[in-house]
């Protein structure tokens, strides 16, 4: 099909004629679609009272910027036994880049993993970095997948398009007085600012790189709990990524013509648009022929031939070659990324808070079964322990070796003991995925011990005043942040929970016999909350247990020191009988076991009449 420069907003609507007619041919080729949502009000080739364009960017991801209207092949409707499936030698223009057919399907897994409820399909990741892009100009990427050199659109000053000044200092887009859309997703500094990611785990969001954008792209057209398996939302979606029903007639062919299959070729060798668009260094306007610049429409190419029409036949003499696109070249087989496999990774396991010892290596293969090179090994962890890669990330990205080898950053295991498994996942269009089953083991201490051995004494209803301080160590290290329970205990072969005398307070202020939310410290030093004695005298015991097992019992001792005499006023806790010999407050009824204290008994002399 003729190839167009489209733009958003445009002065006159010349080449929507052109456009609408490519599109309704090819509409008539292919398989039925869903019937397309229109712009918005606010949206499309919008025109002002004079004529002119208007000058917001309507929030668009782009900032309305031009765009390539080449539309695909058209395909003949399907004839009974035929295949509507394009074979993995098909059309050059069903070719993409291998790192950026990854990077589109990359993003589809991370945001399904995150946001499942969208469906995001990558083949709309692809539809719009073709007409944006020409993905990647042809896939001209280097090894981490950033563009080799820069993708920019036109600077957005209002003269038929948007006006957008500087919001990046011209940082990402070279121009500090207005922006320019940028990259193979053509983000616009202001809205990257958002939604820019960082997908390739080199600790930077780069709209130049194809990972990167990618997946911003996604929750882009994602956002707002949009579900892009119905029609209605995923026309939504485009449009707020480019305001124009144009621009999304264009995207919507393309995402129907890729669904339809599609194959991997080599970095830097995808079919270019054949008009200037994103990055061409100009801002053509349209020609009276309808295409920028007043050139003239190229002819169709065989494959885009509409129904009918005979195909000019190239030259047959020899040496003078085919007019005809060239056929996408065919991967060796030495070349070709054929398995993923496990390369002496060792058993995963680590304390809560520390380094995992082991790391995790795998191989790249070939069809041939030999190490593969330049392979980029998605690493992902997934669980709930809290364990990250260095850095803090839960997803990192690394390119296999010469030896065909990549080894994934170090993990940090989180607070959290439990199983979690970590994913190694490579390869495109099929990709390998191995699975590794890891864990994270409590803290723990070999040994607790009391820091002082200062007697523990209180009187009844006192507080002890000496704090009881413990120490928690492993293989003679300080066992820090372990977890240890605190439990009154009764004497005996079996002991279990007292329930009486000493006690600790729970946060309502009421007695407890029994702590479990205990933590040494990095130190591993644990000085317990206060505790107090009730009214019984008496030898109780305190056992402290740390998480591995050590434990320490200490003796508490409640008893009335000399000269003191218990407050009379204590109320002793439910089920505990006072002091024998203390007397009941008035109105209370003694113990009926209780001989009550008369006073001492008169003398004879003592009982004679006063005067006698």
């Amino acid at each position: 099909m003729a190839a167009q420069f489209g733009r958003r907003l445009r002065r006159g609507a010349g080449n929507t004629a052109v456009a609408a007619v490519a599109v309704a041919a090819l509409a008539a080729s292919q398989a039925p679609a869903a019937p397309l949502a229109e712009a918005s009000a606010g949206g499309g080739d919008r025109l002002s009272a004079d004529g002119g364009t208007g000058g917001s960017n309507d929030g668009a991801a782009t900032g309305n910027s031009p765009y390539y209207t080449d539309l695909p092949p058209l395909v003949t409707p399907d004839k009974p036994g035929s295949s509507s499936n394009l074979p993995v030698t098909g059309r050059a223009q069903a070719g993409i880049p291998a790192s950026i057919l990854a990077a589109y399907q990359q993003a589809e897994r991370t945001v399904a993993g995150t946001d499942a409820a969208c469906r995001l399909p990558w083949q709309l990741l692809a539809a719009i970095g073709k007409v944006e892009s020409g993905q990647a100009r042809g896939g001209r990427v280097d090894a981490n997948g950033t563009t080799l050199s820069p993708i920019l659109g036109p600077a957005l000053n209002g003269q038929g398009f948007a006006l957008i000044k500087d919001t990046d200092g011209g940082a990402y887009d070279g121009d500090s007085v207005h922006d320019r859309a940028v990259g193979p997703m053509q983000f616009i500094p202001s809205t990257w600012a958002t939604w820019g990611q960082d997908a390739n785990g080199d600790g930077r969001k780069d709209p130049n790189n194809i990972y990167d954008a990618a997946l911003a792209a996604g929750r882009y057209l994602c956002a707002g709990d949009r579900d892009l398996a119905v029609a209605a939302q995923l026309d939504r979606a485009v449009l707020s990524y480019n305001h124009s029903t144009e621009y999304l007639r264009t995207v919507r062919s393309w995402f129907d013509y890729y669904n339809r299959g599609t194959h991997e070729v080599p970095d830097g060798s995808g079919v270019l648009p054949s008009g200037p668009g994103a990055g061409s260094g100009s801002t053509p306007g349209p020609g009276p022929s309808g295409t920028p610049g007043g050139r003239p429409s190229p002819k169709p190419s065989p494959d885009e031939s509409p129904k009918g029409t005979k195909p000019t036949p190239g030259p047959t003499k020899p040496g003078e070659g085919s007019t005809g696109p060239k056929p996408p070249p065919t991967s060796k087989p030495s070349e070709t990324f054929g398995s993923l496999e496990n390369a002496g990774t060792g058993r995963l396991t680590a304390t809560a808070g520390e380094e995992f010892a082991e790391r995790i290596v795998v191989r790249a293969e070939n069809k041939l079964g030999a190490p593969l090179a330049k392979v980029r090994v998605t690493f992902t962890v997934a669980g709930d322990t809290g364990t990250r890669f260095t850095g803090g990330r839960k997803t990192v990205t690394v390119a296999t070796g010469a030896d065909g080898t990549a080894t994934a950053p170090r993990l940090t295991a989180g607070g959290k003991a439990g199983a979690f498994t970590v994913t190694a996942t490579a390869g495109a269009p099929e990709s390998r995925t191995l699975a590794y089953a890891a864990s994270v083991t409590a803290r723990r201490a070999d040994a607790i011990v009391r820091t002082e051995e200062k007697a523990l004494v209180a009187a009844p209803g006192a507080k002890f005043a000496d704090p009881l301080t413990v120490k928690a160590t492993f293989k003679g290290a300080p066992a820090a942040r372990v977890a240890v329970t605190a439990t009154m205990i009764t004497d005996g072969e079996k002991p279990v929970e007292n329930g009486k005398g000493p006690y600790f307070k729970d946060a309502d202020g009421k007695p407890v016999r029994a702590l479990t939310v205990l933590s040494t410290d990095a130190g591993g030093l644990l000085r317990l909350p206060e505790i107090f004695a009730d009214a019984t005298a008496g030898t109780y015991k305190l056992r402290l247990t740390a998480e591995g097992g050590a434990s320490v019992v200490v003796e508490l001792t409640v008893k009335a020191t000399e000269g003191q005499t218990p407050d009379p006023g204590q109320t002793p806790e439910p089920g505990q009988t006072p002091d024998p010999g203390q007397t009941p407050e008035p109105g209370q009824t003694p113990d009926p076991g209780q001989t009550p204290d008369l006073g001492p008994t008169p003398s004879a002399e003592g009982t004679r009449p006063p005067g006698a």
